[in-house]
């Protein structure tokens, strides 16, 4: 049946804007035909940005921009534009600091409403099709709003030129000149204390996100410092999300976020960008503890992304749906009466109590969010059943579950391929391959590297976006930052040079197009973008680092491995620039914090000898199982020719005869070692 509506949406590759290309808003994509027409009839716009994966995007699209009547007063009245905020991040963070000022708060779908010059005077996030709850209706916004538009010129020129001011302020940023101070990191650690749930683990109240990085500076401070409690806030965070119901406990993957504060019930999505920060974050704790659990978490998480998120050509998707079957979370719920069915009565009750699915359900319709309710010795206890005979039944019971979760119709997936957050999954699988000598896990960080680095580039520039064979889009810093990191931390794992001129190249084009020579730090955008406003430097680490956040190790690490000094000299110069964020308001720098922490206490660390040869291997893998956050590893093999400048550490250690570890903490560099139980010792030593 042909659909009643098509707009011109309908041209788009990005899932988000084609879910719209049939309603009967006459939607365009941001681009000059939509901003042209808006001034030629004096019309404001009507800017709504969302991402595909997102639920009340989803309920706003069905209850508003499905209905005819809503869509006419849309039609007659604005011009009305969609975006995709994966695709143009850049637009959202704009947008979103002047519904953030103009509201207090912000989310998606984010409705935003401009002048025909692209300044924002009102907007807000989901509207519903009345009034309902306290929330004006969406037809009473969009008629309220047309209305003084046109009847109050002087008043909305006045709060555009507010507007345009205030995002003006947010995106200026002039450089401090005080030293880089190491009590910043026990200032940051005592403010995200204040924040953390002893209770439940995790940081303030519903809704409750993972906040990966938080955990993972925490990880760094206590390295840095010995604060136990640190640790514990890690282990506790970890251990009560990975038995929530944000944790996918059939087929392995966390959710985007719980929506109360005890990591039961999730908000449905699964993003790349989440699964790899936090494997990382699980692999990193077991470095640090040496429990097996951070490590099963982790390996399934990575195991999830490629068994659902990696496409043919090797990348990875973008994004799960909440929604299946037009309901959120249908596809990950279960009543007790089909587990019994599937298990049998004598396992499935068991499994069941476990699980703490119910009868009556803890979520919609009696149905349940899988989570670990009862510990395992308390069911054992209960049903009489050993503990070992007990875990059997569990695996063999989620086992059959997946099974048959696996015949449900599955949630959408947002089949678009992004840079940055496959710069992120790639990281996250070659740690994986350092604490599981998995080749799978390095097959599939390689395949999505030579992926990005052959067909994701035009006329020698990163592109952001592909999908379904066509790239679009130039990329913006976060896509550098982020892939650059991937191609040290590949160089850090296999010691192949050309991952190494990679990341360096890289980096040197992230300079010309991003970097301030006035006042320092990197960009959003690059010289090839066009701003609407203001050319923000987005500082804040939010659902993923901030470039700037992950370029500083990057110049840190680049720096060290290839000789250039003036690398380093930017690290500093954008933690200058950032210096009163840092001090004031630490909640939200958390990868920031961890770079300084790098850039505070580096380890050089290197091993002279053949990549083949056992003893080196054995080497390499005691420093990957040892935590040691602040490692800059590099290996000189007496067979392979060095640049002039590269590995300067190693250059001047000479060749001995087998092979030798050297470190250097800071200005003191220890003895070579060259016997594996020596150097297992000495790690383990700190």
């Amino acid at each position: 049946m042909e659909p009643k509506f098509t707009n011109r949406l309908i041209h788009e590759t990005s899932p988000y804007l084609l879910q719209h290309a049939h309603n009967p808003v006459d939607w365009y994509p941001w681009g000059e035909e939509a901003l042209e027409r808006a001034k030629k009839e004096d019309k404001p716009i009507l800017l709504s940005i969302g991402y595909s994966s997102c639920h009340w995007c989803h309920v706003m699209e069905k209850e508003s921009f499905e209905n005819e009547a809503i869509a006419q007063l849309m039609n007659e009245r604005f011009i009305n534009i969609k975006v995709d905020r994966e695709e143009r991040p850049d637009l959202d963070e704009l947008y979103m600091n002047a519904v953030q000022v103009m509201t207090g708060s912000g989310g998606w779908p984010m409705t935003v409403f401009l002048t025909p010059d692209l300044v924002p005077f009102h907007g807000g996030t989901y509207f519903p099709p009345e009034d309902r709850m306290g929330m004006p209706g969406f037809p009473k916004v969009l008629i309220t709003v047309s209305n003084y538009y046109h009847a109050h010129r002087k008043e909305v020129k006045e709060m555009a030129d507010q507007m345009q001011r205030a995002l003006h302020q947010i995106a200026e940023l002039s450089p401090a000149q005080e030293k880089l101070n190491p009590d910043f990191l026990s200032h940051a650690f005592d403010q995200i204390s204040k924040q953390f749930d002893p209770v439940h683990g995790g940081f303030g109240r519903a809704p409750k996100f993972p906040n990966s990085m938080t955990l993972s500076f925490l990880l760094r401070y206590w390295k840095v410092s010995g604060e136990k409690d640190a640790l514990q806030m890690v282990e506790k965070s970890l251990e009560k999300m990975a038995q929530g119901g944000i944790y996918d406990h059939l087929g392995g993957g966390f959710h985007r976020y719980s929506v109360d504060e005890r990591w039961l019930i999730p908000h449905f999505e699964k993003m790349l960008y989440d699964n790899a920060l936090l494997s990382r974050t699980y692999m990193e704790s077991y470095r640090a503890t040496k429990k097996e659990f951070y490590l099963g978490v982790a390996q399934e998480v990575l195991s999830y992304v490629l068994r659902e998120m990696k496409g043919s050509e090797g990348c990875f998707y973008s994004t799960q749906d909440a929604d299946s079957e037009d309901r959120e979370g249908t596809f990950y719920l279960w009543s007790k009466n089909e587990i019994k069915e599937l298990l049998g009565k004598e396992k499935g009750v068991p499994f069941c109590a476990y699980y703490g699915v119910t009868s009556q359900g803890n979520f919609e319709e009696g149905t349940s969010v899988l989570h670990v309710a009862t510990p395992l010795p308390k069911v054992s206890e209960l049903y009489g059943i050993p503990v070992l005979q007990l875990e059997e039944w569990l695996s063999e019971g989620r086992k059959i579950l997946f099974e048959a979760r696996e015949k449900r119709a599955k949630p959408r997936r947002d089949e678009k391929v992004l840079t940055s957050w496959n710069g992120l999954m790639i990281s996250s699988l070659v740690d994986g391959f350092q604490c599981t000598r998995k080749e799978a896990f390095l097959k599939s960080a390689e395949e999505a590297t030579q992926f990005i680095l052959e067909g994701m580039k035009r006329h020698g520039q990163l592109m952001r976006v592909f999908h379904h064979g066509t790239w679009h889009i130039p990329g913006f810093s976060e896509d550098y930052a982020f892939l650059i990191q991937a191609l040290i931390d590949l160089y850090e794992t296999t010691f192949h040079l050309p991952y190494l001129e990679m990341a360096n190249d890289l980096n040197e084009q992230m300079i010309c197009h991003f970097w301030d020579d006035e006042l320092g730090g990197f960009f959003f955008t690059g010289k090839e973008h066009a701003s609407p406003i203001a050319r923000s430097k987005s500082p804040y680490d939010h659902a993923i680092p901030s470039a700037n956040s992950i370029a500083v190790s990057n110049l840190i690490r680049l720096g060290s491995l290839t000789g250039n000094e003036s690398f380093k000299e930017k690290a500093k110069q954008i933690f200058q620039l950032f210096y009163r964020y840092l001090s004031e308001q630490p909640m939200g720098f958390s990868q920031m914090f961890s770079g300084l922490s790098f850039y505070l206490y580096p380890q050089e660390m290197g091993i002279v000898g053949s990549k083949k040869d056992p003893r080196t291997i054995s080497m390499l893998t005691e420093i990957y199982l040892t935590y040691l956050p602040n490692k800059i590893l590099s290996l000189r093999d007496p067979e392979e020719p060095l640049k002039e400048t590269w590995l300067p550490f190693l250059r001047e250690k000479g060749l001995p005869e087998r092979p030798t570890f050297f470190l250097c903490r800071g200005f003191t560099c220890l003895p070579p070692i060259s016997r594996i139980d020596q150097l297992s010792s000495f790690l383990k030593e700190g």
